[in-house]
């Protein structure tokens, strides 16, 4: 026999003595029948958010609450989405959705007709004519939300304020006491879907 011929006889006896240790144990036994059936699967809980960041003032007066449809679930995921862009934390969450609470019920408005406050739109509110942007971005909630975090990362010390005194200095609005109703309903929002 050659050397080339004995070789791969070698190397064709090597690879039939791996490929019966791989797959000869298995084979060489009666193959039993396999269960099955779902197994469970253990979810590990996501880190919670430092409720104490959320609230750090308490809340203020009564609190309003109001059940969310599918939509404006989405709005509030938006504008979590849209604060962790921005490079903002849970408390600038809770003090955009208790904002959008308060302008819109989280809903993403058009032009409401009579019933419209001048050319306000959106989730907050905005105005085109008071330069937030155009309509088109006013009503984007991503950019509505990020157009609100800018105005509220140029009051001084927001982080510190109360959130109808954050909320306010930024919105001017006719009614600056009327965020604050909303922070438990904001905070419990972004307890709920931050991590998420």
């Amino acid at each position: 026999m050659n050397t080339i011929m004995r070789k791969s006889v070698i190397g064709l006896a090597g690879l039939a003595f791996a490929g019966g240790v791989i797959g000869g144990p298995i084979a060489a036994h009666d193959a039993q029948p396999v269960d099955s059936k779902p197994v469970a699967v253990l979810q590990v809980d996501k880190p919670g958010v430092d409720k104490a960041k959320l609230i750090p003032h308490g809340v203020q007066g009564e609190q309003s609450h109001i059940d969310l449809n599918d939509e404006q679930t989405k709005n509030v995921k938006a504008i979590i989405a849209a604060t962790k862009k921005s490079g903002l934390d849970e408390r600038a969450a809770v003090i955009s959705i208790a904002t959008s609470l308060q302008e819109s019920k989280l809903e993403n408005l058009g032009h409401l007709g009579d019933m419209n406050d001048h050319d306000s739109l959106g989730l907050f509110q905005q105005r085109p004519s008071s330069g937030w942007g155009t309509p088109e971005q006013i009503t984007d909630p991503e950019y509505s939300t990020m157009a609100f975090q800018k105005g509220l990362k140029q009051v001084d010390g927001w982080q510190d304020m109360p959130l109808t005194e954050a909320a306010q200095t930024v919105q001017v609005s006719a009614y600056p006491d009327a965020y604050a109703q909303w922070e438990q309903q904001a905070a419990d929002l972004v307890a709920q879907y931050w991590n998420s």
